[in-house]
């Protein structure tokens, strides 16, 4: 087995990341353009979609013994995007009949 070394390593990592840094931060910007306020900080709905993608990336990898499937960025998206929605919410809304 060969050794990688830790530069390599940390942009493999990097890399590895990214659709998970940048679902979260178009995420979070949007909802809140489009939405107004969220139920959380903005810096905690990015955080937590930022976790999130990445639990789905190495769900995704360990599943499927590779990342990059098609299948994982789009259960990426998915679980991103209702995470997303639940913190667009308003308290309200939740019981509110129209």
């Amino acid at each position: 087995m060969t050794s990688m070394a830790a530069g390599t390593f940390f942009w493999h990592a990097m890399n590895f990341l990214a659709p998970a840094a940048v679902v979260a931060l178009l995420l979070g910007g949007t909802a809140r353009l489009v939405h107004g306020p969220l139920l959380v900080p903005l810096g905690w709905a990015v955080g937590l979609n930022f976790v999130l993608g990445s639990l789905v990336l190495g769900l995704g990898l360990v599943l499927s013994g590779s990342d990059g499937r098609l299948a994982t960025y789009a259960f990426l998206v998915l679980a991103m995007g209702s995470c997303q929605w639940l913190l667009t919410r308003t308290p309200g809304e939740a019981g509110a009949t129209p």
